[in-house]
């Protein structure tokens, strides 16, 4: 069915297209700008996820996880054989729920045990510098809900402190 209607909406034009309910979901948590999570980038090596890097003040940078570190266990689930979209739906759920992670370090010869307890996750897609002492650098690196609001903030922070003379 889902195909029918997917290919049904592909020939009206280019841009349209068919959305499972998952999909949706997923598209919707990520326009949103936050979810309940971690706070981890995550790619698949080897089979199992390796952390690309903690989101700096999230669950996961304080309870110290660590760029480089492989997840082998969400809540005593085995990670391998997992996709990578299953195991970060794994790891996303309800803010203020708690999650054991199994991770494997290099240098440590056992494994170490996380116990996390989710918060809202702002995805942070707005980064600043300040270029020759008054130039304001502003990149927008994705749009999500709260983007307009995350400018804003940061220009105000760049003219606060500096003799911002353009950007």
């Amino acid at each position: 069915m889902d195909s029918a209607i997917n290919g049904l909406l592909q020939s009206l034009d280019p841009y349209s297209g068919y959305m499972s309910p998952e999909i949706f979901n997923e598209m919707q948590t990520e326009t949103s700008g936050e979810f309940g999570g971690l706070g981890i980038e995550v790619s698949m090596e080897a089979g199992v996820v390796k952390v690309i890097s903690p989101i700096d003040d999230t669950p996961a940078s304080r309870a110290g996880i660590k760029a480089g570190d492989y997840i082998v266990k969400i809540d005593n689930i085995q990670v391998q054989g997992k996709s990578l979209t299953e195991a970060v739906d794994l790891m996303r759920g309800l803010v203020g729920s708690g999650i054991e992670l199994t991770i494997r370090r290099r240098g440590e010869k056992k494994a170490l045990t996380f116990n996390i307890v989710r918060e809202i996750i702002q995805i942070k897609s707005v980064k600043t510098d300040l270029l020759e002492k008054n130039i304001g650098y502003i990149r927008l690196t994705s749009f999500n809900e709260n983007s307009g609001k995350q400018i804003e903030k940061e220009i105000k922070k760049l003219e606060k402190n500096n003799d911002v003379k353009s950007y």
